[in-house]
């Protein structure tokens, strides 16, 4: 097994110029490709209260919903072809998958057909999981530490310059405008990986793809997200929202059984069953998914309209939301850069359980003080230092916990953990938003009590995220881990 790396020419390179010209450029490269589903995000996120109001629906939510339904879907088998194909070419096909969505989306002229782009771009869901896998592979063993939190706390560099450019695109030219970048931005993700990036020569053997294993899993989790998701409307204790839900759990239960008897698993149970692997899993799909989808709810706050007596929106333009949150995304940046560098001396459980408590707090201060500028950039602060420690931890933890040749599917299996309690929090956030809202000509408004809650439940989820990082045995630090030419 060998990687697509040229030892000691890049080595010496990269000691020289830090990561030199070459690192430099596939760096940048693999965080556009990282970040481009949280840039679509963003925007859609931003996106979205005029989309509600122009389509006249109640169902804006499965606008971002129905892209994860289908990433879920299909990880299993993306990050399983990716193992045995190569991860930079999986990469390519399911950045084109999302360059198709778009372009269906951009040119949509009803809601139905919106949601169609948006599924068919949910394929490149996955996308990170590889981008971290990739990695791990093609850089020297001293740059994959900083390379991960680098890449990790891109979510930093999305959150300072992202809402700068969805304010000016959505102010200027509308969500159309919006749906229209979101085909730029895939495109150049797409040159860049074909021009760019190298593939790395890590590879799982050729066998048989487990296509029950993966239906199963795939299938079964995103039954459980679809059934939460549509709870509010068929009703919790009806047999449709029951019946989705519970066959979505059994579906995941029966994948437990076929795994542990068939000759190729889609997902070795040897390495779901491993304490270190499943507990950091566990631990960093909660929190991260419910950073993730507190973003959601933010952006209703602080867009919605303000109405006396109707809604309880803050009405700013996307241009003022991306000033009031540049402080907080320039702490982001420099603390997950820093993280990644100090994770390779220190316990990343440590680490985790300081960031973990500073974005509870900053989030469960944001619950009760969220009516000004000063309370959402100063609370703000706390919550993004917080942030810029866990993104930079969870590659960086997936690192430690599994092998080379189990990277794509370490990465594929969180991201999926990820994106249902993503997906299942989000639901549950819209439900309580829900409760007190105040249906207008087709579209809900929000109450100043339903953001609170809101906001209180991410809190709480996060917080007890933090008290679960107990769990996580001791594993090998970042320094000992098989990386780069060390795993050659």
């Amino acid at each position: 097994m060998t990687l697509n790396v040229d030892s000691p020419r890049q080595e010496d390179e990269a000691g020289r110029s830090g990561f030199g010209t070459r690192f430099a450029l596939v760096l940048i490269a693999l965080l556009w490709a990282s970040q481009l589903n949280g840039l679509i995000g963003l925007m859609g996120s931003n996106a979205q209260a005029e989309i509600a109001i122009h389509y006249k629906t109640t169902e804006i939510a499965w606008f971002s919903q129905i892209g994860l339904l289908i990433g879920v879907f299909s990880t299993p088998f993306i990050v399983k072809c990716a193992g045995m194909f190569g991860k930079k070419r999986l990469l390519v096909v399911i950045t084109t998958l999302g360059l198709v969505g778009d372009l269906v989306a951009a040119l949509s002229t009803n809601f139905a057909t919106l949601l169609t782009g948006r599924a068919i771009a949910g394929f490149y869901g996955p996308s990170l999981a590889l981008v971290y896998a990739l990695a791990r592979d093609v850089f020297p063993p001293k740059l994959v530490g900083p390379a991960s939190g680098f890449l990790g706390g891109g979510m930093g560099v999305l959150a300072l310059g992202g809402p700068f450019l969805s304010g000016w695109i959505l102010d200027d030219f509308g969500f159309r405008g919006v749906l229209w970048f979101m085909v730029i931005a895939t495109g150049i993700s797409l040159l860049a990986l074909l021009f760019v990036v190298p593939e790395s020569k890590v590879r799982e053997p050729r066998t048989p793809v487990d296509w029950v294993g993966g239906v199963l899993l795939g299938g079964g989790l995103s039954s459980v997200v679809y059934g939460v998701g549509k709870g509010e409307e068929w009703g919790w204790t009806s047999g449709q929202t029951l019946g989705f839900i519970g066959c979505g759990l059994v579906s995941v239960v029966v994948f437990v059984f076929v795994e542990r008897k068939v000759a190729h698993p889609m997902f070795p149970i040897t390495l779901l069953g491993r304490r270190r692997v499943w507990s950091t899993f566990l631990v960093t799909g909660l929190a991260m998914g419910a950073v993730f989808a507190q973003g959601i709810v933010m952006n209703l706050l602080v867009l919605m309209p303000k109405i006396p007596g109707m809604s309880d929106g803050l009405g700013w333009t996307a241009t003022k939301n991306a000033w009031v949150s540049a402080p907080g995304s320039v702490l982001l940046i420099t603390t997950s850069v820093v993280t990644g560098i100090v994770a390779r001396r220190l316990d990343t459980r440590v680490l985790f359980a300081v960031g973990g408590s500073l974005v509870a707090v900053g989030v469960a201060l944001i619950s009760q003080y969220h009516h000004s500028v000063g309370q959402l950039m100063g609370f703000g602060l706390i919550s993004a230092l917080g942030m810029g420690i866990l993104v930079a931890l969870v590659p960086i933890m997936i690192i430690e916990s599994v092998r080379p040749e189990e990277q794509a599917l370490g990465n594929g299996a969180q991201n999926m953990m990820q994106g249902v309690l993503q997906g299942v929090l989000t639901q549950i956030a819209f439900v309580i938003v829900a409760k007190n809202s105040n249906l207008v000509q087709g579209t809900a408004f929000y109450v100043d009590d339903s953001y609170t809650k809101g906001f209180l439940l991410f809190a709480g989820v996060i917080a007890v995220a933090t008290l679960l990082v107990a769990v996580v045995p001791k594993a090998k630090r970042l320094d000992e881990a098989e990386v780069g030419q060390a795993a050659a």
